[in-house]
């Protein structure tokens, strides 16, 4: 990957430059106790070894613009779903106790769990179509800022799992 894709790649939020990891200290085999007058004593040596993480909190924190604007998003293609799929189960029972009008238990059903499975849908789709840019708002659907940001997680996964082989 050449330096001008890796910095397309890389989130809009992400630290430019990996720190390289501390190097870790050696431990040294435990020592075996000393004795004297029979008894045995307990040598209390004990070295902690701080180790730093790679990033620190706000180096790695999603920008509160960028969160913000997934929250609005989320809330919107999971609440719209979500609410409607609430609304067709009051509107059946309506329906069932105030007319002649019976719906069949598996048509309300059906279309409850397809309403209420966009309402989970849209919360991935929420989160994956907003602009991870701080600076860019981006389109009202989102469909460009989708694309882009499930390439960028199925590079990371693939990333992943060719350092876990």
């Amino acid at each position: 990957m050449s330096a001008e894709e890796s910095e397309r790649s890389r989130l809009p939020f992400e630290p430019n430059t990996k720190r390289q990891k501390p190097a870790k200290a050696k431990s040294q085999p435990p020592e075996p106790p000393k004795e004297s007058s029979g008894k045995t004593k307990k040598t209390a040596k004990t070295t902690k070894t701080t180790q730093q993480p790679p990033y620190t909190k706000e180096e790695t924190a999603i920008p509160k613009v960028v969160s913000q604007r997934m929250i609005r998003r989320v809330a919107a293609f999971c609440g719209i779903p979500t609410a409607l799929g609430i609304a067709t189960l009051i509107a059946s029972y309506l329906l069932t106790i105030y007319t002649d009008i019976r719906l069949p238990p598996i048509a309300v059903l059906l279309v409850n769990m397809a309403l209420f499975g966009l309402g989970v849908l849209g919360i991935t789709y929420g989160v994956l179509s907003a602009s991870w840019d701080e600076d860019r708002v981006g389109s009202w659907f989102g469909v460009a800022e989708f694309g882009t940001n499930w390439g960028r997680m199925v590079d990371v996964w693939r990333e992943t799992r060719q350092k876990k082989v």
